[in-house]
């Protein structure tokens, strides 16, 4: 092998070297810092890592949230509406965190209690972050639950059309006349 081959091969390899070591770095630092969601419900099922940060989705129950006096310490719990997951978290809530709505935060477990370093709320009244939704959903596939989605009708509605005692409208039909209508100069109205 002639000296110009060999410097060029010894370089080649130097640089895949480098490559291969660099991309061994790069994928070792993304695992440690990646943090997984999980729901209250895979959290108690022990699906959640142990001491290692993770992400907790779900909703905020009702009447849980606890501020402690003089501080910025506030208690409350995460909700996938099967399991519940106790919250402590130390800082200030974003604007958008209220009971009942969705929210995801990253910490850890420690002494049974989700110890919080970050506190992420939804932005509007309809949107759910897509892994909380997903999280719920597979809490309600398996505890075979239906849907809270789309509640059974009110007694007597949707039957043959007869009007339910809890239905603001009549029966399609017998709608009532609007404005205007009904009062024109060839139709007698008699009192």
């Amino acid at each position: 092998m002639n000296p110009v081959r060999k410097r060029r091969l010894i370089v080649t390899l130097l640089i895949l070297g480098a490559v291969g070591v660099a991309a061994g770095l790069s994928v070792f630092a993304l695992q440690k810092n990646m943090t997984y969601l999980y729901s209250p419900s895979e959290v108690d099922a022990g699906k959640a890592p142990g001491g290692h940060a993770f992400r907790l989705g779900g909703i905020v129950k009702e009447g849980s949230v606890h501020r402690v006096p003089g501080t910025l310490t506030t208690d409350f719990v995460i909700t996938d509406r099967f399991q519940s997951i106790p919250v402590t978290y130390t800082g200030i809530l974003p604007d958008l965190f209220r009971v009942g709505q969705s929210t995801i935060t990253t910490g850890a477990m420690k002494d049974g209690k989700f110890v919080a370093t970050q506190v992420l709320a939804k932005h509007d009244s309809t949107y759910m972050p897509p892994q909380v939704a997903q999280a719920i959903a597979k809490a309600e596939k398996e505890h075979r639950v239906p849907s809270n989605n789309s509640p059974p009708p009110p007694a007597g509605e949707g039957q043959g059309g007869a009007k339910s005692a809890n239905s603001p409208h009549p029966p399609s039909g017998h709608l009532p006349p609007r404005a205007g209508e009904g009062k024109s100069a060839d139709v007698a109205v008699h009192p």
